[in-house]
């Protein structure tokens, strides 16, 4: 199925903030009292959550977004980093008249939302770390991962991408027994993208964020909300180690281990599952 008839339902639309320009939105169920933020990966875009935005509108507000410098919102050449992120975020909820939020975060997604809910607590209700970056790392498979990123997005940011660059990329995100949802469309969605001038000039300023991941480690010992770790058996950075240990350092928090096959995607590879898993924490507060 097309990603865009996944999506049919959501408004796309550009929402301005002061420091970080227009931010791209996508949004659904704008009735509902409570809110989800969605958070995309580094070098990703909203459309990590399209097979979510509208499956969970029926009970949130949903608002997937893409970070400045991603997707189609302004590309700014400055210093990226989750903390900076972070108070694009605030920006954005105050352009949006929303007070408080759940968050959900994949990936870069995870690292933010986690440093938000540290430096502005009584802005977040829920929060939900969706292989999440920013962990001080557990083991030393985890540390080998971590490098191999970095060589990984290295390459990626020294070359012109291509499709096959791309795909490359996609097939790394997700379980191999999930490479059949790496179609054309998503491929190209992704290279369009990357293709573009304005992004060609600010990749290699979003990279660094990586390179400079034990700089911006989450502290986790200043997060006070409910938190759920949301996790798979194959996540590619991060082993389920590393989030079990940092899951010890937020009082009352969960780890929730994927059931599906899945990897780095799990909101894209299993909705399904990660959509009632979502509306069981956010909704009731339970886990499993």
């Amino acid at each position: 199925m097309s990603l865009w008839l996944d999506m049919l339902g959501t408004e796309i639309r550009f929402v301005s903030t002061p420091s970080f320009g227009d931010i791209r939105i996508a949004e659904a169920g704008k009735e509902n009292k409570e809110v989800i933020l969605f958070q995309h990966g580094i070098n990703g875009h909203l459309e990590a959550y399209a097979k979510n935005i509208i499956a969970l509108s029926e009970d949130f507000h949903v608002i997937a977004f893409d970070y400045v410098g991603h997707g189609l919102s302004t590309k700014k050449e400055m210093e990226y980093s989750p903390i900076v992120l972070a108070d694009q975020l605030k920006e954005l909820m105050d352009a949006l008249g929303i007070e408080k939020a759940h968050l959900s975060g994949e990936s870069l997604g995870g690292w933010t939302s986690a440093h938000f809910a540290a430096k502005y607590p009584d802005r977040v209700d829920r929060l939900m770390l969706n292989t999440a970056a920013g962990l001080p790392i557990a083991t030393e498979k985890g540390r080998n991962d971590l490098e191999k990123l970095i060589e990984l997005n290295k390459r990626n940011t020294n070359s012109v991408p291509n499709y096959q660059s791309v795909e490359a990329r996609m097939h790394w995100l997700m379980h191999e027994s999930n490479h059949h949802l790496i179609n054309e469309e998503l491929v190209n969605l992704r290279l369009g993208i990357y293709l573009k001038p304005e992004t060609v000039k600010v990749a290699p300023l979003i990279t660094k964020i990586i390179e400079k991941h034990d700089d911006f480690l989450i502290p986790l010992d200043r997060i006070t909300c409910q938190t759920l770790f949301l996790w798979t058996e194959d996540n590619p950075i991060h082993d389920i180690e590393t989030a079990r240990s940092a899951s010890e350092k937020i009082q009352g928090s969960h780890v929730y281990l994927m059931k599906s096959k899945s990897a780095h995607w799990p909101q894209y590879e299993a909705p399904e599952e990660f959509n009632e898993v979502t509306t069981n924490f956010f909704k009731f507060g339970k886990v499993g």
